[in-house]
Formats: C-alpha cells, sequence, structure tokens
C-alpha cells in the first residue's frame, strides 16, 4: 500500500506545514523527522520535475553531485507517483552493502520493515516479498534474473546507480537492459523505463550509448571544499600522517578527518604508528585523537565505531580503504587527505592470472574522495600528490571490462544464447580478453569450440551457480573426488569476505586462537576447519569473539554454502564427503585453480608456472615462515610492492597430469614436472589429516 506524505508539490516546503512541524494530518514523530530530512535534501525540491522527465523519456541520465540524495529519493519519487503501474521498481548498486544500506535508509523513509514495500536482493541474500514494490540489488543480481527473463518483465523502471563505477556486471546489464528495453517496445508491450545515475560519468559516452536519450542535472548541496595539492614528492604515507596532525593541532577542533589508504596492512601498521605518536599530545592543549581503522574484512561493530558520535574534546580519524568512496556516508567529515592510490584488480589475458596491485586512483575517483569532505559543511581535501601527478591520472576509472577476466560474463551471456563477440558492449572488451575468456571455458568444459561457442551440457550446469566459472568447475567435479561437502564449505568461504579479524593490540592473542585451525597442507583445508567449528558451536557470536573471527562473514558463508548446495542437489549431485582426508579435495580445487600453481625456487621464493612471475607465500599464510613445499596451488596473487601468493595450498606435482589431463595444461608446466619428484621439500599428503 502506498504511503502519502505531507507535501506533495516541490516547491511547497515547509511554508504548508502548521507550527510543529506536521500537516493536518498526524503522523508518528519518527516519520515527521524522516519527511522534515527528505525535505531538506536538495534533489527534494526538483522533485516534480524529475518524475515529468521520467514520463516523457524512456531512457533518462541523472547527473546529480556526491550527497543530493538521488540514490535514496528518486526510486520513492518515481514509487509515490505510480509510475511503476504496480511491477517492481529495481534499483541496481555496484556493491552489495550499497544495496544494503540504502534499502534500510529507503525502508525507514517509507515507515515499513525491510522485505515489505522496500526490499533488496544480492548474491545469496534475498529480503523482498509478494508486497515488494522498490527493490535494491546489485547489477549481477539482476543480470542473473535475466537468465530466466530476458524482457525483466516483473519491471517496469530500471534504475541504475553509480553508472561511473563500471563494473563488469553494470556493463553487462546496460546492454541487457538496452535490449529488454528495445525488444518490449517492439512488441508493443509495456514500456520499460531506465534511469541511469552518478554524480562523474562521462555524460557524452552514456548519451551517444543510450540512443542520444536526455540528461537532467542536478545540483547538490553548495558546500565548498578548498583542495590542497602536495608541493612535493614524498611518500604518501609520510605525507598523510603529517597532515593528520598537522591539521589535528592547527585546525580548530570540531570535524573529523578521513584518510583513504590501499588496504588492511596498510590500515593497521598507520593506525599503530598513530596512535603512539599522538600520546605525545596529551600533554599539550590538544584534543584527544581517536583513530578508527574502517575496511571490509573488519566486524560489523568494529565498522562502526567509524560512525559514532565524537566524543566531547576529541577527534576521529578514519583510515579507510576505497570502501569509503561512494559506498557508505560517514558523518562529522570536515577533513578528507587522499593517497591517490587504491588496490586495483587487473587480469593477464595471456597467462590467465588475477592479480591485485597498487595503482593511481582516476580523477574521477579523486573528486568522489574530494566531496567526502563537502556533505554537513564546508571542508577541505589534502591531497598527498601534486597538481601534476593530479593531472596526469586517466580522467575516469578504466572499465573492469577493459581490465579483468571476463569469463564469468560470457558465461552467462552464452546461457542467453548471445555470443559475446556480438554482445552491444558500452566499451567493447579486447579481443585477446575475449579469446581468453572463450578459451577458459573450453578447457573449463563449458564449450566445445572457440570459433561457434555453444554451452555444452557441463557448461549450463556451470551457469546455474553464481560463481566464478573455476569455482563453479569445482564444485561440478567434486561427486568425482567424493569431497562435495568440504568443497561447499571452501567455496563458499572463498566467495565472502575474510573470516580473520586483525587485532594489533592483542596480536599474541589472535595469532594463538588462529592457530588452532591451521592445516599443515595449507589455508584452504584452514577455512574448513574455521566453518565446521563455526557451524558446530551454539553460542557463535560469543565464539567467534573469542576466536577473533568475523562473524557476520561466516554467517554469509554458511548462507551461501546453503544455497551452493540447493543448486546441487537440484542439478542431481549427491553429497558426499572424503572425511579427514585432505588430498581429494586440494585434488579437486585443481581442477579449476590449474593456472594458479606456483614452483619453489632455491631463493625461497615461487615462480608462477603461468607467466614465471617472482612471488612470495603472504604472511597471513599458514604455510608463511615454515618449511616451503615444492609445488602450491593459489588462490589470487596480489601485488603490493612484492608480489603474494594468497590462500594457498601444498601439491605434488605428478597430481597436475592426473588431475587436469588436457595436453595444453601439462606443456605450460612441463618445465616443473620433472624435477617435482626430486624435491626435498614436498611433503607426503597421505600423512595429514585435517585435524
Amino acid at each position: 500500500m502506498k504511503r502519502s506524505y505531507p507535501t506533495t508539490e516541490p516547491n511547497a516546503g515547509l511554508a504548508s506545514e502548521n507550527g510543529n512541524g506536521t500537516s493536518g494530518c498526524q503522523l508518528p514523530s519518527s516519520v515527521r523527522l524522516v519527511n522534515l530530512h527528505r525535505q531538506g535534501l536538495p534533489i527534494f525540491q526538483v522533485r516534480k520535475s524529475i518524475v515529468d522527465a521520467v514520463k516523457r523519456h524512456q531512457t533518462l541520465i541523472l547527473l546529480s553531485d556526491t550527497g543530493s540524495g538521488k540514490s535514496t529519493q528518486v526510486p520513492q519519487f518515481l514509487y509515490e507517483a505510480g509510475i511503476n503501474q504496480g511491477k517492481m521498481i529495481a534499483v541496481t548498486q555496484p556493491r552489495r552493502v550499497a544495496a544494503i544500506t540504502v534499502a534500510k535508509r529507503v525502508a525507514l523513509e517509507q515507515d515499513c520493515l525491510i522485505g515489505d514495500v522496500v526490499g533488496y536482493s544480492v548474491r545469496f541474500e534475498d529480503a523482498t516479498s509478494e508486497n515488494t514494490q522498490i527493490k535494491f540489488m546489485t547489477d549481477g543480481t539482476l543480470f542473473r534474473e535475466a537468465l530466466s527473463d530476458q524482457l525483466l518483465k516483473n519491471y517496469n523502471v530500471i534504475v541504475l546507480d553509480e553508472a561511473h563505477e563500471r563494473t563488469i556486471a553494470t556493463d553487462v546489464l546496460f546492454g541487457i537492459v538496452k535490449k529488454a528495453q528495445q525488444t518490449r517496445r517492439t512488441k508493443l508491450m509495456e514500456p520499460l523505463k531506465v534511469i541511469v545515475m552518478s554524480a562523474t560519468m562521462d555524460v557524452d559516452h552514456f548519451c551517444q550509448y543510450f540512443n542520444q536519450c536526455p540528461t537532467l542535472y542536478l545540483r547538490g548541496r553548495n558546500y565548498i571544499v578548498k583542495v590542497f595539492q602536495s608541493k612535493e614528492k614524498l611518500s604518501y604515507l609520510e605525507t598523510c600522517i603529517m597532515t593528520i596532525f598537522q591539521i589535528h593541532e592547527n585546525k580548530e577542533c570540531t570535524g573529523d578527518i578521513l584518510v583513504f589508504l590501499t588496504g588492511q596492512e596498510e590500515i593497521e601498521a598507520t593506525a599503530t604508528l598513530i596512535r603512539r605518536l599522538a600520546k605525545t599530545l596529551h600533554q599539550r592543549d590538544v584534543p584527544r585523537l581517536t583513530v578508527c581503522p574502517l575496511y571490509a574484512a573488519m566486524s560489523q561493530q568494529s565498522q562502526m565505531n567509524a560512525f559514532s558520535t565524537t566524543p566531547p574534546a576529541a577527534r576521529k580519524v578514519i583510515l579507510a580503504t576505497n570502501i569509503a568512496e561512494t559506498s557508505i556516508t560517514i558523518p562529522g567529515i570536515k577533513y578528507v587527505i587522499d593517497c591517490g592510490k587504491a588496490k586495483i584488480r587487473t587480469y593477464d589475458a595471456l597467462t590467465g592470472i588475477d592479480t591485485l596491485k597498487v595503482s593511481w586512483i582516476s580523477k574521477a575517483q579523486a573528486w568522489q574522495r574530494t566531496g567526502r569532505a563537502g556533505r554537513i559543511e564546508d571542508g577541505e581535501c589534502y591531497r598527498t600528490y601534486s597538481k601534476e601527478e593530479f593531472e596526469a591520472m586517466e580522467a575516469s576509472s578504466k572499465p573492469e571490462i577493459l581490465r579483468c577476466n571476463i569469463a564469468a560474463s560470457t558465461l552467462q551471456l552464452l546461457a542467453l544464447g548471445i555470443d559475446c563477440r556480438d554482445f552491444d558492449f558500452l566499451d567493447k572488451p579486447p579481443i585477446d580478453a575475449v579469446d581468453s575468456a572463450l578459451q577458459e571455458l573450453k578447457d573449463l568444459g563449458a564449450i566445445l569450440s572457440t570459433e561457434t561457442p555453444a554451452l555444452t551440457t557441463f557448461g549450463r550446469k556451470m551457469s546455474k551457480f553464481p560463481l566464478d566459472p573455476k569455482y563453479a568447475k569445482i564444485v561440478l567435479s567434486a561427486p568425482e573426488f567424493g569431497c562435495l561437502e568440504e568443497i561447499l564449505s571452501i567455496v563458499a568461504m572463498l566467495s565472502g569476505e575474510n573470516v580473520f579479524l586483525s587485532n594489533n593490540q592483542k596480536r599474541e592473542q589472535q595469532l594463538l586462537a588462529h592457530s588452532k585451525f591451521h592445516a599443515k597442507c595449507g589455508d584452504h583445508i584452514t577455512l574448513l576447519n574455521v566453518f565446521n567449528e563455526f557451524k558446530a558451536k551454539d553460542k557463535s557470536k560469543r565464539w567467534c569473539f573469542d576466536n577473533f573471527l568475523h562473524e557476520r562473514n561466516l554467517s554469509h558463508a554458511a548462507a551461501v554454502r546453503q544455497q551452493l548446495c540447493d543448486i546441487s542437489q537440484s542439478l542431481g549431485m549427491q553429497l558426499s564427503s572424503c572425511q579427514s582426508d585432505p588430498i581429494p579435495v586440494v585434488k579437486c580445487l585443481l581442477t579449476g585453480l590449474y593456472n594458479n600453481i606456483a614452483e619453489l625456487q632455491r631463493d625461497n621464493s615461487y615462480l608462477t608456472m603461468a607467466n614465471r612471475t617472482q612471488s612470495r607465500i603472504h604472511p597471513s599464510s599458514v604455510l608463511a615462515g615454515r618449511a616451503r613445499p615444492g609445488y602450491v596451488l593459489f588462490t589470487e596473487l596480489v601485488a603490493t610492492g612484492n608480489n603474494y601468493l594468497r590462500t594457498i595450498s601444498e601439491i605434488e606435482s605428478e597430481w597436475i597430469a592426473e588431475v587436469v589431463p588436457n595436453c595444453s595444461f601439462r606443456d605450460r608446466i612441463s618445465c616443473g614436472l620433472n624435477r617435482g619428484s626430486s624435491s626435498s621439500y614436498t611433503t607426503n599428503h597421505r600423512s595429514i589429516r585435517l585435524s
């Protein structure tokens, strides 16, 4: 049932209200406060113009400054105006955290429970009902819905939010939605309205792609943000720390500081240093400095410290990854310090290896970060890089589809009967990336030919799983090795965020707690041990707290596992377990991760077999600091100063030919096979047990 609000005309404002802030109807105080908040947003004053523009046009680009309220308000404007005509309004977000948090905010403003009029659907989690009219979701979720309904008949309005982020799923979704809109128009079906929203994007490029559709530009809040650039080329970490203390000692005590850094390890090390330096300020007449790290692997309780109200006579400094760029808003921020760097995933089409590397951000990202300082009042942004370095940045972030593995999207498009070489991409992926994706799918058994790709029966089963193709192959191969129970748990753990919490203040207790789960053969079995223990505990929250584990991420992994189990059983797969023998599990992982093999070198480093990249075991691995095995299977390669192999397991060289009989695989790593049997680092896995 629709809910009406006291103010319905864009220029009515508060003048039409009674002295107590309400209209003639009596609303609960919480609803009145929410209404007042909505009316105070810049976008609220032009809502009639937005609704009229959507009524007139099939497709509309909405460009609005950060802080205008577009993400929360536009879906409500369309719903309250009845433009959806009883069908759902889909609102897509690139990140699950944004889809969930924005949905909860809109549910509050609509005075309903999440899952009623307002709901959300993300991978492995659906909080909607038959009453849902506004449905927030990730790009990938709507893409997967298109597998069973290419015309997206459940929706009359689709809002593509944060379009500038250009994830692979976003780019593919542009083409899916555009085609659905055209087909529905051709078949004289109900029209599909498409609204593309962003704060920073290449408007001309998007307009051309969407058939020269109109653009509506809305100004956000008129807070001024002064930008300061570095004059000298110094270490960005050193500059960040110096700037924090300069602001803290020389600026007025109101206003918190948000610092953008690249990752968890860097944030934790910087937080420790700042806390130590802040102790020297206690004897001087300056506010107390409270340090709050903020990154995805933290517990929800720890993350909330960044959002809490700053105590009197204190200032917060939040050290965050790019999670704070667009997905969330931290109250009280007046100063932003931007290091100009971020961890960016890139894919080598020649070797088939994904790499996470610290790289320069784009100008668009820099302005997004700058905008964080102007949400509540005038602010200041300090960039640790020079004006020349800023000018040398790319105008916008390179779309994922031009730098990442597109095998998963290629598989899903083939499930729709679409050859990705003929698909209407906003930016067509490089031909070598397309060829690499098709070759990977062929190697995995999803297609028989790269020339005329069509899904095999096995490939169609792979497309049923909302997983990267290599993980879908691992799950489908598990019954052959008699370890489906174990593989479902491991793949579920790999599909989510890190479950291990980091606490530098209790480092020894943390290491001792985590060591209880360590498996001699590596990290994959260690993850399995953690998951099995978690499921066996009645009071899981307390157990996670005592063992420095992320309860929310483990609960998410449990939900993911259940859905993967349901899909497996729907495909007729029988559950099986190898009990305490890790060999079948690691062999099964090898069926999908065959490209991720590294060989030990004389200097104790490793050389990846696919692209001969020199790497080392990541310090977080259970194999770090032990006798090095001759060969390891790794999940990802991370480049942060040095190249590190993360989430690894020890393997025997002869397993490669046994498990991956394809000749091209053997040829690729044949240089290491002959030496494998003589390696003094090889462990007899048959003596290792999960305990």
